[in-house]
């Protein structure tokens, strides 16, 4: 694996958060990533790492040549999302991780808030912040766990009776992203992970290579 230049960090980086920005042919939309993460980079509060899992569009060359405060690392395969993030995980060690798809732009401030929620909460073992799609419109990115118990929710059309039961269900089109909440898990699209959370599970589980690893996830952290 190669990194944009010099060696690999051995030592604890001084920022409290290490960013994975996991990236497979998206260059125009890493670098926008990248360009709204630099606010966060310069308040000391962030370091990047960007994983591009053998892209052949440039982004690598890209991120390196308009990011060059940011570690680009190119593994020889695409490692998909999870072992990307565990591979960041494996060369930092802040105290906390920010798994991130390349097609993020953070808010001013968004991140500062994740980590100050996260701070004040010592239970949460990640933290999940409200996804604005580029029409203005919220994405669903929380959700209940699956259960035979929700099943037979949807089958019967309780939640369409219950609009309550609904939001404290975080369905889809029925629940309030605007309300703070405690949600069984979220997307990791952008996720903020407790660095000893994330250890004491042994991070993500590598097998699965893409989609519902953040379920799995979070279904770990609960337990």
């Amino acid at each position: 694996m190669s990194a944009a230049a010099g060696p690999v960090p051995t030592a604890a980086p001084t920022a409290p958060v290490t960013v994975a920005v996991v990236s497979f042919q998206t260059r125009k939309l890493l670098l926008d990533c990248l360009a709204a993460l630099r606010a966060d980079v310069d308040a000391g509060r962030i370091r990047v790492c960007v994983v591009d899992n053998r892209s052949t569009d440039g982004s690598a060359a890209a991120a390196r040549e308009h990011a060059p405060w940011a570690e680009v690392i190119t593994p020889e395969r695409n490692l998909g999302f999870g072992a990307a993030v565990n591979l960041v995980a494996a060369r930092s060690a802040s105290p906390w991780l920010l798994a991130a798809n390349a097609d993020i732009a953070p808010h001013p401030g968004a991140l500062a808030q994740l980590l100050a929620a996260g701070t004040a909460d010592p239970r949460a073992g990640a933290v999940a912040p409200r996804l604005i799609l580029p029409d203005g419109a919220t994405q669903h990115s929380v959700g209940p766990f699956p259960s035979v118990a929700l099943a037979v929710t949807f089958a019967l059309g309780a939640h369409r009776l219950s609009p309550r039961l609904a939001d404290r269900l975080c369905l889809d089109d029925h629940w309030d992203p605007r309300r703070a909440r405690t949600v069984p898990w979220a997307l990791a699209a952008c996720l903020l992970l407790r660095r000893a959370a994330f250890d004491a599970i042994g991070g993500f589980d590598a097998r699965q290579w893409m989609y519902a690893e953040d379920l799995d996830f979070g279904w770990r952290l609960r337990d």
